[in-house]
């Protein structure tokens, strides 16, 4: 078996790699510190299962498994992330991944993730569960941010870190006209009008 982890934090990857040995020892098991460095290694080679962080440096986990996803779409994906369950699970399972799980949890729930994405199942908590089963409520009842497609999430939680235009359009290899216009319409979505009044919301709904 070959497990691929992607986390910008060494001292996480290592961890990670010591919870799934003591289970698959004989797993063969890589490690990248970003997206790029990632969707590179799952180009250039066959893996069983990925395990990637949501927020690195440069393009987010969830723009990497986007674009995974269209070349790969059976390969099972793992999505960790430090912020909790109800604000990225839903969105990380409609875009593809085969499960989400807190970093809070991980050493309890990585083993039996990755054994359940294996079978060919998605791997959601308890509480995750529950969301799901209550989304199909009128978008007039979700967060603000939910409204947003999950191209014009990443541009908005940029923005929400302080990010121009320009850094944005090269972070994300696009141009600057179309950041503006992702601009433009997550202002709309969300009814606000400056950068700021983005960044208390992030701040405020632990987003960032």
């Amino acid at each position: 078996m070959r497990i691929l982890i992607a986390d910008d934090h060494s001292v996480v990857r290592k961890g990670l790699k010591q919870i799934l040995i003591e289970e698959f020892p004989s797993a063969e098991i890589e490690d990248v510190p970003d997206a790029e460095e990632m969707i590179k290694k799952v180009m250039n080679a066959n893996w069983d299962v990925v395990i990637s962080d949501m927020s690195m440096p440069g393009r987010s986990g969830l723009d990497a498994l986007q674009q995974i996803k269209q070349i790969y779409p059976d390969l099972p994906v793992l999505i960790l992330s430090i912020h909790p369950e109800e604000h990225y699970a839903l969105r990380v399972l409609k875009a593809g991944a085969s499960g989400y799980l807190s970093k809070g949890s991980a050493s309890e729930e990585l083993v039996k993730a990755v054994q359940t994405v294996l079978l060919g199942k998605k791997y959601i908590s308890a509480a995750v569960a529950e969301k799901l089963a209550t989304s199909f409520s009128s978008d007039s009842s979700k967060p603000a941010h939910e409204l947003l497609s999950d191209r014009e999430f990443d541009v908005m939680k940029l923005l929400a870190a302080g990010k121009s235009v320009s850094d944005i359009a090269e972070i994300l290899s696009l141009s600057v006209t179309t950041i503006s216009t992702y601009r433009a319409r997550i202002m709309t979505k969300m009814n606000m009008k400056t950068n700021s009044d983005l960044t208390k919301y992030a701040i405020e709904s632990n987003l960032i």
